[in-house]
């Protein structure tokens, strides 16, 4: 697929996922902060199935999901999809960049939809902040969407089962956050459709306005959508190009 082919379906995918995740904020501040009735019913199912092997697993799992783990991943894809020291750097940097702006403009979101978490007496880890969309899960679908395409772009080989376990490890990321009581399902799903819509603009964006040079250079191929097409000579009987009037 050529560059303008990918811009357009990440656009189209980040778009779709921006205004399902407008319609859910809506629905929420609409509630003021309100669970849903899926959200009360996921809560009481986490409440009647916490064995400590389980809280400790979910505990252990939800620690991934912040603070310097996704950024060693973002920037561990960013070196594995450049092929020069330059390509390398670059991508790393911008992995950073984009993990990093799209926290901070979640983190404004958050502010401004104000949603309480659940009662503090349902916890069974430490967190703190607002609640919607979650943090936790936010970035781990950041960060494995970023994994995910650097192993895609570099990968043709043994792929599908790698991004596979990458697409799970960022799911259930958000849904330890369920599990443990300090968010609710609708939290975690603001996350996911968050993280989709950016990683979509942000793919796009890329796709447009990055030098061909260095696409070209990380994914191995060469954009054909703008070249001129190929003149061939007609051949007549014998392979013989035809002669040409002087």
């Amino acid at each position: 697929m050529n560059r303008r082919g990918v811009a357009e379906l990440a656009g189209s995918v980040g778009l779709g996922a921006w205004t399902a995740f407008g319609v859910l904020t809506m629905v929420v501040v609409g509630g003021h902060g309100a669970p849903l009735s899926l959200d009360g019913d996921l809560l009481s199912w986490s409440l009647a199935h916490r064995p400590d092997v389980a809280v400790a697993l979910a505990r252990g799992v939800t620690a991934t999901g912040t603070g310097i783990i996704p950024y060693a991943l973002v920037v561990a894809a960013g070196l594995f999809v450049g092929r020069t020291p330059p390509q390398r750097l670059g991508a790393a940097l911008l992995g950073a960049a984009f993990l990093g702006a799209g926290q901070a403009l979640r983190y404004g979101v958050m502010e401004l939809v104000a949603r309480a978490r659940p009662p503090m007496a349902d916890w069974q880890t430490h967190a703190s902040g607002l609640a919607f969309p979650s943090g936790h899960a936010t970035t781990s679908a950041l960060t494995a969407g970023s994994v995910i395409l650097a192993i895609w772009i570099r990968a043709p080989r043994g792929r599908t089962p790698i991004c596979l376990a990458v697409g799970c490890w960022g799911a259930l990321v958000g849904l330890t956050r369920v599990f443990l009581g300090v968010h609710w399902f609708t939290d975690v799903l603001g996350g996911w459709l968050f993280a989709m819509g950016w990683l979509g603009v942000c793919v796009c964006a890329a796709a447009w306005w990055l030098p061909a040079g260095l696409i070209e250079g990380m994914t191995g191929n060469r954009d054909t959508a703008d070249a001129p097409p190929e003149e061939h000579t007609p051949r007549g009987p014998g392979g013989r190009g035809r002669s040409r009037p002087v």
